[in-house]
């Protein structure tokens, strides 16, 4: 890729780099490389050179942009928001961290003392060990550094290593690796032991994995209350799901999207891949998975939504949003995190005036349209016969049906609108073909670091709500998203 410059940003850039924020995970270095974020594969520093003379002639070259520290060299010492790197060269490339010669003052040490001299920030990156990462590394952006000072010194191998301090910039996102350290050295031997446990599972045994709940904000400390756990979904009297989606005849698991029924419908394909438990490798407007009227079994690649919570959740208290959903494992983009569940009701049934935040429209058909400002998602797939021609449910403004979480659903009902999300709303038919009932799923829009909250975009329009009285509601958003609206709705 680089050498078809096929990268992101070809040209190394000072400071920021637009698009990837603190805390944005790379699961390799090569990852990093081909966005053009630290271009050396193996080196940790990254520096401009020489060549960049004609259009940087008022800055003294090499310049470094950016460092990874992920334990390579035995003198660093790392406190988050100030830092004590080792310079680069004279390591034992054998893996055993020890200095074997003689640093010098060249290229990336020599960028990094240049920085001091113009004021350059740079960009840190750290490593951490990470068995979801197919590398068996995961690296996280940590925001800008300023290089304070320099000197040389005798390491801990008798040979002469450059040190330089560095300190965090103020004014920015804050760290997530100094709480990513309590979870990859640190996790808790029992539930018991989380600071301020309420609840030890939330679930009530129903999941595989326990959701417990923590209140550090409320005093006295309370846990949540007001619903009934449900981990499937419950339907009105007057809902009914079709039971007539003609399946595959593949035997085992799918493999051929030429042969395999399913597929089709997703343009030919398979939606998913099987990389890290399985991940959706782009949004569409419907997913179409296998049925339990198909031949395969439950491994199939082709069912990934339907194997239930998989990661480590944790509901806990925010300061001014309410109850909000983290997470103690990495989770890779592309992965499914949970279904909305609730009760399946339709629509009209729905009292507005009691006042229910918990109501999720099955806007599979306006989104497809792309109505009411919805990101419109048609692409490739295959629209059922019974929709094909059918203008009228297509140019429906209002979801037919909806699902209530307020008096009963699962933990997706905390999770916490923001106008910045790391999840994004998936509708998925895995055992019918009905899509104004589709499957509601939260699928993770990008590499997500281990306590960091869990977000999707509620999707409301402003001044698209009104109360009882016809009166335009407006509610105020607190996500802190660096492109907040202000406005929830």
């Amino acid at each position: 890729m680089k050498e078809t410059c096929s990268v992101l940003n070809p040209t190394k850039m000072i400071g920021s780099i637009p698009g990837i924020d603190v805390g944005h995970q790379f699961f390799s270095r090569a990852e990093m490389v081909v966005l053009g974020f630290h271009s050396h594969w193996l080196n940790g520093i990254d520096y401009i050179g020489q060549a960049r003379r004609s259009d940087l002639g008022d800055y003294k070259l090499p310049l470094a942009v950016s460092i990874v520290l992920s334990g390579q060299y035995e003198d660093d010492l790392d406190n988050f928001e100030e830092i004590v790197y080792t310079g680069q060269g004279g390591n034992n490339l054998l893996g055993d961290k020890r200095q074997i010669k003689d640093q010098v003052m060249r290229l990336g040490n020599l960028g990094l003392k240049n920085c001091i001299e113009h004021s350059v920030p740079v960009r840190v990156v750290r490593g951490h060990k990470c068995t979801n990462s197919y590398v068996g590394k995961v690296y996280t952006y940590d925001g800008l550094y300023k290089v304070v000072n320099y000197w040389a010194e005798k390491g801990v191998s008798g040979f002469t290593v450059y040190k330089f301090r560095l300190k965090r910039l103020e004014g920015q996102p804050p760290l997530t690796t100094s709480q990513v350290h309590y979870t990859r050295s640190r996790v808790p031997d029992s539930i018991a032991e989380i600071r301020g446990l309420v609840c030890k599972d939330i679930t009530g045994g129903q999941e595989d994995i326990p959701i417990p709940a923590t209140n550090l904000v409320d005093d006295p400390p309370v846990p949540p209350t007001g619903f009934t756990y449900h981990k499937d979904m419950k339907f009105a009297k007057n809902v009914k799901l079709p039971l007539n989606a003609s399946g595959c005849s593949c035997r085992g698991t799918c493999t051929d999207p030429g042969v395999c029924a399913c597929a089709k419908l997703n343009g030919s394909d398979f939606p998913y891949v099987f990389r890290d438990g399985g991940r959706l490798i782009e949004p569409k407007a419907v997913v179409f998975e296998c049925n339990p009227n198909c031949g395969c079994g439950p491994g199939c690649v082709n069912r990934i939504s339907q194997r239930g919570l998989k990661y480590r959740l944790e509901v806990f208290r925010t300061p001014n949003r309410g109850w909000g959903v983290r997470c103690w494992d990495y989770i890779p983009s592309g992965a499914p995190i949970c279904e909305y569940i609730g009760r399946l009701t339709k629509t009209d049934d729905i009292d507005s005036a009691a006042g229910n935040s918990y109501i999720f429209d099955i806007d599979c058909l306006q989104t497809m349209k792309g109505l009411d400002g919805r990101e419109r998602r048609l692409r490739d797939v295959s629209l059922p016969v019974n929709l094909e021609n059918d203008d009228d449910k297509m140019s429906e403004s209002v979801p037919e049906f909806c699902i209530d979480a307020g008096s009963a659903g699962n933990v997706a009902r905390f999770i916490n609108h923001s106008c910045q999300p790391n999840l994004f709303v998936q509708c998925i038919l895995s055992t019918h073909h009905d899509i104004k009932l589709a499957r509601v799923v939260l699928i993770a829009a990008d590499n997500i670091p281990p306590l960091k909250e869990l977000t999707y975009d509620y999707g409301y329009a402003l001044d698209s709500v009104a109360g009882p009285d016809g009166i335009i509601k407006q509610m105020p958003c607190y996500c802190g998203a660096a492109d907040c609206r202000k406005r929830l709705f």
